[in-house]
């Protein structure tokens, strides 16, 4: 039960992280960026976000990777590797939803000359380059927090 409760922190942590920045990155790229763009755009990315979290148990995902390549717990290109494979599984379909919302949005206000195709291979290059940078960064620091936080190799903080 404990290791659920700290795989659905992180799913949260990682979501706002993942959700803010690649929404922030995509508003800014379009060369169109408006604060209600970017807070539907974040809202729903981060619903996917959290949805993904919570149904891919992304530890178990990553041990038995691990396992099965002979990677080493704690090892740099391990973390790499985990991060990559987040990453495939996250980024993709946050992007494909929040280009297919901007191209909806845009058509729809009469924007033209306007192809799904470039504007999601664009879109996707950024975003799977952004989500891994973040990936590979914070996920070991959101995971010392959460497992600090739940007395998970030490003391749990205690409120004040």
């Amino acid at each position: 039960m404990e290791m659920k409760k700290i795989g659905r922190q992180m799913s949260v942590l990682m979501g706002l992280t993942l959700s803010f920045c690649l929404s922030l990155a995509g508003n800014l790229a379009s060369g169109k960026f408006t604060v209600p763009g970017f807070i539907i755009s974040f809202i729903a990315s981060l619903v996917i976000s959290l949805l993904i979290g919570f149904f891919v148990p992304m530890k178990k995902v990553n041990d038995s990777l691990d396992t099965k390549l002979g990677l080493q717990p704690g090892k740099t290109s391990t973390h790499a590797f985990e991060s990559l494979i987040s990453d495939l599984i996250y980024t993709p379909i946050i992007t494909v939803v929040m280009v297919a919302l901007a191209y909806k949005n845009a058509t729809s206000h009469g924007a033209k000359g306007l192809h799904f195709g470039p504007m999601l291979a664009k879109s996707m290059v950024l975003s799977l380059v952004l989500g891994y940078i973040l990936i590979f960064i914070f996920m070991p620091v959101f995971m010392k927090i959460v497992l600090k936080r739940n007395g998970v190799g030490g003391p749990p903080n205690r409120p004040q």
